[in-house]
């Protein structure tokens, strides 16, 4: 029995200290890899928020450049007739759309429908201003036809989607 007794003596206390390292070596290594996961963010916060940036800075040129007004300064001319400027107008928006299609990875899915809808919304207000027009008509008769009925707009898809952006872009600041 005297034995059991110092074999307790000696095992229990020798337990209670490799319990003891075992808590201070767990604690020890949670702290180290909270630590490399917050470097790790810093790190990944550091690189994707340029490119969060520039995505936005994309967005917003978009979203201009596809604006009834900029888009038929920009398209224009005065030999087009009527069927060719829309031929132009909907490609450029398009190519437009298309060359600028990867920046919804950076934004909210409600941001990327507010600028899809801004977009479909001027390819149907380019179509219903040329449904107005007849066949002979020429460019500049669409692009006055174009320009009126934007101002006759109530809402304005572009600008929406552009504050939406915009304060996307406002919360890493």
């Amino acid at each position: 029995m005297e034995y059991l007794y110092d074999l307790l003596k000696i095992v229990l206390p020798a337990g209670l200290v490799i319990y003891g390292m075992y808590l201070v070596v767990i604690s020890f290594l949670q702290k180290e890899r909270e630590k490399i996961l917050i470097q790790m963010k810093t790190k990944n916060t550091d690189t994707i928020l340029p490119i969060r940036l520039q995505a936005g800075e994309r967005l917003c040129l978009l979203l201009e450049r596809v604006r009834p007004n900029n888009l038929v300064r920009r398209v224009n001319n005065a030999d087009y007739t009527a069927k060719e400027l829309h031929q132009l107008l909907l490609h450029d928006v398009r190519d437009e759309y298309n060359h600028n299609l990867s920046q919804q990875v950076y934004f909210s899915s409600e941001t990327w429908e507010a600028v899809k809808s801004a977009i479909e919304e001027v390819v149907t207000l380019v179509n219903r201003s040329l449904q107005d027009l007849n066949d002979e008509a020429r460019g500049i008769e669409l692009a006055k036809r174009i320009f009126q009925l934007s101002l006759e707009q109530k809402n304005d898809s572009i600008n929406f989607a552009l504050q939406k952006v915009k304060s996307e872009i406002q919360i890493f600041f």
